[in-house]
């Protein structure tokens, strides 16, 4: 019952997830190759502690 207002950390990591892909593909765009590695590899990173947070709520 005290669960229902409980914030769901996988929902706000994925979120934030997608802004990062998001955000790395306009830099792509632009041209700026660095930017895009960078946020890229912490999209990556953040992903793989969403499969970990989803392996641990099953």
């Amino acid at each position: 019952m005290f669960g229902l207002f409980k914030r769901d950390p996988v929902k706000s990591k994925r979120k934030e997830y997608d802004y990062l892909l998001e955000t790395a593909m306009h830099a792509q765009r632009r041209g700026d190759i660095m930017t895009y590695s960078m946020l890229s590899a912490d999209a990556d990173k953040l992903w793989r502690e969403i499969e970990d947070l989803e392996l641990q709520q099953k």
